[in-house]
């Protein structure tokens, strides 16, 4: 059994890919960051007068991202205890380790997921996080 997911309560795709494709009982989820759904802003921006971006608050955006996550999961009928494996993509280690640290705990320290965290140069969108996560909906 193969199945596409599409979450209507989560940021649209920035390309040609579904938010999830469900595998048997394995769900593979596609890269997401905080793009807020309908909209396409990113929460916590901070621009300057020419509109250039000058900071953001990772804060905003991490909580936004997981959010995110939680709109796939609950539109594939799988939870956060279903998730097995976590890929996080941060653009700055340094200034934001802790803070994701503290707000992934909220969200997946019960769970002990296994995880990679990564830091690169930039994402696809004026983005400071991305996740991609592996969840298995075994039978409940």
């Amino acid at each position: 059994m193969r199945r596409v997911i599409i979450a209507p309560e989560a940021a649209e795709p920035i390309g040609p890919y579904p938010h999830a494709v469900q595998v048997e009982r394995w769900l593979f989820l596609s890269g997401i960051g905080p793009r807020v759904p309908g909209t396409g802003e990113i929460p916590g921006i901070v621009r300057d007068a020419e509109g250039r971006i000058v900071d953001y608050d990772f804060e905003a955006q991490c909580r936004a991202t997981f959010a995110n996550v939680e709109a796939i999961l609950r539109a594939a009928g799988a939870r956060w205890d279903d998730v097995v494996d976590v890929t996080a993509f941060l653009t700055n280690l340094e200034r934001d380790f802790a803070a994701f640290n503290r707000i992934y705990a909220e969200y997946l320290g019960h769970v002990q997921a296994c995880r990679t965290t990564v830091e690169v140069r930039r994402l696809p969108t004026p983005i400071a996080i991305e996740l991609k996560c592996i969840a298995y909906v075994g039978e409940r």
